[in-house]
C-alpha cells in the first residue's frame, strides 16, 4: 500500500466540488454538520432520513432542506431507500442513520436493531444495485467493541461486542457491513462495479446543535440555560470526547481515499482523540461550567443521581493510530476548546444568530487547521507508535 510509505492527508476541495453523495441520517446531529460541510465544499447532496428527532433541529436551523435533495423516510424501508439512492446517481455514500442513544435502547431495543442492523443491510443491498457507488463509509461507534474496561484504547481487529442494545447492534452493524463487503464488494470479477467500503468508529461525539436527551452537552446546556441543576448519572465514568468536526473530517478524508484506492482503505478505521481529551463525566462537567459563566456571567449547577441506572461502561479508550498513519488524520482540537465551541453555539443560538453563516464560518476555520496540520505532516516514528494510556483527570 502506498500509504504505508508516504502517509496521505487532508481534504481535497476539487475531489468533492459536483460529486454526488448521498448521506443517510442527514437530519441528524452529525448528519447535519456533515451535509452543510459537503455543500461548502460543493458537492451535490441527497440525504434520506427520517424528520428531525429533537426540536429545535440543527438540520432546520441551517436550512438544509433548501438546500439538499432531503428524502423523509426510514432506513428500515428498504424500497424506499433504494429508489432514493438510485434517484440520487451517487458515487459516495455516507451512512449515518440510527438509533444513536445507549438509553433509549434499553427501552426499545428491537427498534434499535431493527434500525441499526437491518438498516445497514438494506443501504448496502441498495448499494449492491447502485452501479454509480464508488465508495460507501458506515459509520458506527467505539462502543461497538467488546468493552473490558481496558487503560488502552481499542485497535480496530480487537474483538467486537456490546453488553446493551446499542452497542451490541452497533457491532452486529460492523459484521453486517463486513460480510457485505467479503461477498459482494471484494471480487470485482464477479461482475461487481469496484466499490471500496469502509466503517468508521469515533468516540463521545460533542458540539453545537445537539438537542438528544440524555446526552451530557445537551443534558448540561437545557440545564443552565433553564437555571436548573444538571444531574450526572455516572461522574466517574470516562470517555474520550471530541468535537463533531472530529470525526467527519475523517469519514471525509476516508472516502476520498476509498474512492481513489478501493481496496486499500476498506475495512474498519478509529477516529478518537488524542488522550487529554479523554477525561471523566465529571471534570467535562467542571470545564463546561466554567465556559458557560465566562460567556453568560450566572452559575451553572450540577449535581450526582445515587438511584440505580442502566449498565454503561465505565472506561471506553480508542487508538487511532490506524487513521493517523495511513490517512493522515489527526484530532486538532483540545477538550477544552470542544466545549467552547459548546457553549459558543448555544449563546448563539440564544441571541438569534445566522447559524447557517456560524456553522460554516466553524468549518472554514476547522478546515484551515487540518491543511495546516497536514503540512507538517508526522515523523515516521510518530506516525507508527500507539499514544500511552492517558492520565485520567
Amino acid at each position: 500500500m502506498e500509504a504505508l510509505v508516504k502517509p496521505v492527508s487532508g481534504i481535497t476541495a476539487s475531489f468533492w466540488n459536483n460529486r454526488r453523495v448521498f448521506v443517510t441520517g442527514h437530519t441528524g446531529f452529525k448528519g447535519s454538520w456533515l451535509s452543510l460541510w459537503l455543500k461548502e465544499l460543493g458537492a451535490q447532496v441527497s440525504g434520506f432520513a427520517l424528520n428531525p428527532a429533537t426540536e429545535p433541529a440543527l438540520f432546520s436551523l441551517l436550512n438544509l432542506q433548501s438546500q439538499m435533495t432531503s428524502h423523509i423516510a426510514d432506513v428500515r424501508d428498504a424500497t424506499a431507500l433504494s429508489s432514493a439512492l438510485k434517484q440520487s446517481n451517487a458515487e459516495v455514500v455516507f451512512h449515518l442513520a440510527a438509533q444513536p442513544l445507549v438509553r433509549a435502547s434499553y427501552t426499545e431495543p428491537l427498534q434499535t436493531y431493527a434500525t441499526n442492523v437491518m438498516g445497514t443491510a438494506n443501504l448496502l443491498e441498495a448499494v449492491r444495485h447502485q452501479a454509480s457507488v464508488r465508495a460507501v463509509v458506515v459509520v458506527t461507534t467505539d462502543k461497538c467493541y467488546e468493552n473490558r474496561e481496558w487503560l488502552y484504547g481499542y485497535r480496530e481487529l480487537d474483538r467486537l461486542g456490546g453488553h446493551d442494545p446499542y452497542s451490541s447492534s452497533k457491532a452486529c452493524a460492523e459484521l453486517v457491513t463486513q460480510a457485505y463487503r467479503d461477498s459482494f464488494f471484494a471480487h470485482p470479477a464477479h461482475g461487481n462495479p469496484p466499490v471500496g467500503i469502509a466503517t468508521a468508529r469515533a468516540g463521545n461525539v460533542i458540539g453545537g446543535g445537539d438537542w438528544a436527551m440524555d446526552r451530557l452537552l445537551p443534558d448540561a446546556m437545557r440545564a443552565f440555560c433553564n437555571g436548573q441543576s444538571l444531574t450526572l448519572r455516572y461522574p466517574s465514568a470516562v470517555r474520550p470526547w471530541q468535537h463533531v468536526l472530529e470525526p467527519i473530517g475523517g469519514y471525509l478524508m476516508l472516502a476520498e481515499r476509498l474512492y481513489h484506492k478501493n481496496h486499500d482503505f476498506q475495512g474498519p478505521w478509529n477516529f478518537g482523540p488524542n488522550n487529554d481529551s479523554v477525561a471523566t463525566v465529571q471534570a467535562v462537567v467542571a470545564q463546561a461550567a466554567m465556559c458557560w459563566e465566562e460567556t453568560y456571567k450566572t452559575p451553572a449547577l450540577w449535581k450526582t443521581d445515587t438511584s440505580a441506572q442502566p449498565t454503561e461502561s465505565m472506561l471506553l479508550l480508542l487508538d487511532s493510530t490506524k487513521s493517523q498513519t495511513l490517512l493522515g488524520w489527526r484530532p486538532i482540537l483540545s477538550l477544552h476548546e470542544a466545549i467552547q465551541k459548546v457553549v459558543a453555539f448555544t449563546h448563539a443560538w440564544e441571541m438569534n444568530e445566522q447559524l447557517d453563516e456560524f456553522c460554516a464560518s466553524e468549518i472554514k476555520t476547522y478546515q484551515a487547521r487540518i491543511s495546516g496540520q497536514s503540512q507538517k505532516g508526522l515523523t515516521p516514528s510518530q506516525a507508527i507508535t500507539p499514544q500511552p494510556a492517558p492520565q485520567l483527570k
